[in-house]
C-alpha cells in the first residue's frame, strides 16, 4: 500500500485502543497488532522513513486493514495475543520454541492418580506444570512415591465399586506405597490431603507438608507406635535435605516472574525463571526472531506474555531489566537495584547469555558437521546471489571495534570451504590512526592484512566482508587499490544494522532471500566477527593494555586527564566538547593544546 492509498482511508481509522489487521492482496494474513490509539500506531507505517528492508516489504505488500475497537490496551493485549496463536501471522515475532512440555496429571477421577503426560486433554483433570525437564518431572514423580502414599493402579474405585467390595488389596498396600482406598481402608477425604500436598511439592512449598509429617510423626509416638513415628522421621529429614539443595533465593519472596532480554539485531534470547515461595521451580529460555523494528521492550512484553501464559504462571510481580509499559495493570513492574530481586535478575541474565553461547557452540558443531557436499552447495548459492566469479572457499570479514569512543582495535575472522578456519583469525591493534577513525581504522587494518599475505605469497581470499558503512568499504578499498589487487578479489560491504550487502558505487543493496542458507552463512560470518572482535577487546581492558589517548598529548600531565574525564566521563566526550567547554575545567592553554590534538 503507498502512502497516498493509505492517506484516502487515514481519515476513517479510529482514535481508539485496539488491534489491526494487515492482509495482502490474496487476503492473508500479514501482520497483528496492538495500539493505545490505533490511528496513531498506524499512521507511523506511512509516514516515517523505514530503515528495515522487512518492515518496507510489510507495508508494500499491505493491501487492506482491519480493525477491531476493544475498551481498553489491556483487553487489546489479549486480542492481539489470541489471534497470533490463531493465525501465526508471518511478519510478527516468531518464537523458536516447538518443544511439547511434560505435565504432571492429577486425574479427573474419584481417588485420582497422579502421573506423566505430554498431552494437555480438556477432560476436567488439574494438569501441574508445564515442566522445562523430564527428567525433574521423574525425579518428582519417584519423590512424591516415597513420602505420599497414593494409588497407582487403574481401577475404577467408585463408591459403589469399593462399597460391593469388587476390589483387593495389593503388593503397593503392603509395601507401603498405598493405603488401600479400594478396599475401603483410606478414606477420600485423607487421600485429598496426600494430593494436596503433591501440590505443594511441585510449587516448591515443602514447610506445609513437613508440618503435615511431623504433625502424623507425633500422633504415631502419642499411640507408642515409635516404629511408624520412626519411618516418618526419615520421610521429614529428606524432605528438609531436598529443601536445602533446592535453589533458595528468599524466604521472604512469595510467586515472581524474573525475565531478562539478550539482543543481537533480528534475533532475542529471553530467561524466564519462575519462583515460589522463594525457591526457583522453573527456568526456562527462548529463541525469538523478530521480522520488523519492534524495540526491546516490545520483544519483551510478547516474551512475558507468551512465557507466563505457557507456564501458567500466577505471580503477580514481574521482575525485569528496564522499565516496560506493560498492558495488565494488576501487574506489578519492578526493575531492582539492590537486594534478593536484584540477585535474581543477575542469574536470569547469566542463563539468557550460556543460552546463546551454547547456542552459538552448536552452530558451529552444525556447520563442520555438515558434509562437503552440502558446504558447497550453500557457497555456490552464495556465488550466484553476489554474481562472484569464483566459489567463494575462502571468505574474509573484517569489523573494528572501540569502548566509548575510545581505544580502536580491529578484527578479522576467516572462513574456509563454509566453515571457521581459528588458527587464521587476526587481532589489529590500530598503529597509525589517531583518535576514533573508522574510515582510516579500516583502510589501515586490510592494507596491513593484504600486504602480508602478498608478502608471503599465500592464496588471496575470494570475498572480503566489510561489516559496515558505505565509508567503511570505501576505505577499504583504498587500500585494495594501493595494493592493485581490485581483480583478484571480491570486496563487500555489509549493512550495521541489517542483513544487506552492497558493492562500491551500487545504489541499492544485494539482499539474499530470507532464510536462505547462504544469509544463514553471511550472518554466522558477522556474528563470528563481532564475538572475536569483543572478546579481544574486553580482554585488552581488562589487562590494562590501553594507553589513554590523552596521555599522548605533549604538555599535558595525569592530573589535568584526571580533571577531564572525571568532568565529561569519556575521551570520546572530551572529543565533541569545544575550547570553550574544556577552558572552564582546565584553562584556556590546556584547553587549545588538547582541541588542536583531537582535532587536527
Amino acid at each position: 500500500m503507498t502512502s497516498a492509498a493509505f492517506q484516502k482511508i487515514a481519515n476513517t481509522i479510529p482514535q481508539q485502543p485496539g488491534i489491526y489487521k494487515y492482509y495482502d492482496a490474496n487476503n492473508e494474513l500479514l501482520y497483528v497488532g496492538k495500539a493505545k490509539n490505533l490511528k496513531k500506531r498506524v499512521t507511523s507505517y506511512f509516514s516515517k522513513t523505514l530503515t528495515n528492508y522487512k518492515t518496507h516489504k510489510l507495508v508494500e505488500n499491505i493491501h487492506h486493514i482491519e480493525f477491531t475497537i476493544v475498551d481498553s490496551e489491556q483487553d487489546a493485549f489479549l486480542l492481539e495475543n489470541s489471534l497470533i496463536k490463531n493465525f501465526k501471522p508471518k511478519y510478527n515475532i516468531l518464537a523458536k520454541d516447538d518443544k511439547t512440555f511434560p505435565y504432571i496429571v492429577i486425574k479427573n477421577e474419584p481417588f485420582p492418580r497422579v502421573f506423566f503426560t505430554r498431552k494437555k486433554m480438556n477432560d476436567g483433570s488439574e494438569y501441574l506444570g508445564p515442566f522445562t525437564s523430564v527428567k525433574k518431572v521423574r525425579e518428582l514423580l519417584d519423590f512424591i512415591k516415597l513420602y505420599i502414599p497414593l494409588r497407582t493402579c487403574k481401577l475404577n474405585l467408585t463408591p459403589l465399586n469399593i462399597q460391593r467390595k469388587k476390589f483387593k488389596i495389593c503388593l503397593e498396600y503392603h509395601l507401603g506405597n498405598c493405603k488401600g482406598p479400594c478396599e475401603g481402608l483410606q478414606t477420600l477425604e485423607d487421600y485429598n490431603e496426600g494430593l494436596q500436598q503433591v501440590r505443594n511439592i511441585l510449587k516448591g512449598n515443602l514447610s506445609p507438608v513437613i508440618q503435615h509429617l511431623k504433625k502424623e510423626m507425633k500422633e504415631k509416638a502419642d499411640n507408642l507406635q515409635f516404629e511408624k513415628a520412626a519411618v516418618i522421621k526419615k520421610k521429614i529429614e529428606s524432605l528438609e535435605s531436598y529443601q536445602e539443595k533446592s535453589v533458595i533465593v528468599s524466604k521472604h519472596l512469595t510467586h515472581v516472574d524474573v525475565f531478562s532480554i539478550l539482543r543481537e539485531s533480528e534475533t532475542a534470547f529471553v530467561t524466564y525463571l519462575m519462583v515460589q515461595n522463594g525457591t526457583i521451580v522453573q527456568t526456562h529460555t527462548i529463541q525469538l526472531t523478530i521480522p520488523l523494528e519492534q524495540n526491546d521492550e516490545e520483544v519483551l512484553i510478547f516474551a512475558i506474555r507468551k512465557l507466563r501464559e505457557d507456564f501458567n504462571s500466577i505471580a503477580n510481580e514481574i521482575i525485569i531489566p528496564f522499565k516496560i509499559n506493560y498492558p495488565d495493570t494488576n501487574i506489578l513492574i519492578t526493575t531492582p537495584k539492590l537486594g534478593d530481586k536484584k540477585k535474581l535478575l543477575e542469574l536470569s541474565n547469566k542463563n539468557v547469555n550460556y543460552f546463546k553461547e551454547e547456542l552459538y557452540k552448536k552452530k558451529i558443531l552444525r556447520l563442520t558437521e555438515n558434509n562437503k557436499q552440502e558446504k558447497n552447495k550453500v557457497l555456490e548459492e552464495l556465488q550466484q546471489f553476489l554474481s562472484l566469479k569464483e566459489l567463494p572457499l575462502h571468505i574474509e570479514c573484517f569489523d573494528n571495534s572501540n569502548f566509548q569512543g575510545s581505544f580502536p582495535v580491529s578484527a578479522m575472522v576467516c572462513f574456509k570451504n563454509g566453515e571457521p578456519s581459528k588458527n587464521d583469525y587476526r587481532k589489529f591493534n590500530v598503529k597509525n590512526v589517531q583518535g576514533i577513525n573508522d574510515f582510516a581504522t579500516m583502510q589501515e587494518v586490510v592494507f596491513r592484512r593484504y600486504k602480508r599475505l602478498i608478502e608471503e605469497k599465500k592464496p588471496l581470499p575470494q570475498l572480503i566482508i566489510i561489516d559496515g558503512g558505505k565509508g567503511q568499504l570505501s576505505a577499504a578499498l583504498k587500500s585494495i587499490h594501493l595494493l592493485k589487487i581490485e581483480n583478484k578479489t571480491t570486496v563487500v560491504g555489509l549493512a550495521k544494522n541489517e542483513e544487506q550487502l552492497f558493492f562500491s558505487g551500487d545504489t541499492e543493496p544485494t539482499i539474499l532471500p530470507w532464510n536462505s542458507d547462504s544469509l544463514k552463512l553471511i550472518r554466522f560470518i558477522r556474528d563470528e566477527v563481532h564475538r572475536f572482535g569483543i572478546s579481544f577487546h574486553r580482554n585488552k581492558r581488562s589487562k590494562g593494555t590501553f594507553k589513554n589517548e590523552l596521555e599522548n598529548i605533549k604538555g599535558i600531565g595525569k592530573q589535568t586527564i584526571t580533571e577531564l574525564l572525571k568532568t565529561f566521563k569519556s575521551v570520546n566526550n572530551v572529543r565533541n566538547k569545544n575550547i570553550a567547554e574544556l577552558s572552564k575545567v582546565i584553562g584556556a592553554k590546556k584547553a587549545n593544546i588538547i582541541y588542536e590534538y583531537l582535532h587536527p
